[in-house]
């Protein structure tokens, strides 16, 4: 345990911040899990799924809990999916 007043307030603010990112982390990998899970079953609302996924990921960049290039690729790769299912949804009905 800290001893001065500085490093226990200090230790109070650590649990209170990675309390939030773990909250921030945790809705984000529910959401990008159920938006690849909708782009795979060919669901109607995959496209809203992976907007708000993209829309979260933002969110994330912008309070810290994740780097701009982690999110870069995650939506990359959430959307190369989502193309590439549209795609062949189009060469099926061809």
């Amino acid at each position: 345990m800290p001893q001065k007043q500085a490093a226990i307030k200090d230790l109070r603010q650590n649990k209170k911040r990675a309390a939030r990112n773990n909250k921030v982390q945790t809705e984000l990998k529910v959401t990008l899990k159920k938006s690849r899970q909708a782009i795979d079953i060919k669901k109607e609302g995959a496209q809203a799924k992976v907007a708000e996924a993209i829309k979260l990921l933002d969110r994330a960049v912008k309070k810290g809990v994740i780097k701009k290039n982690t999110a870069a690729r995650k939506k990359s790769r959430l959307m190369k999916r989502l193309n590439a299912q549209a795609h062949d949804a189009k060469t099926a009905q061809a």
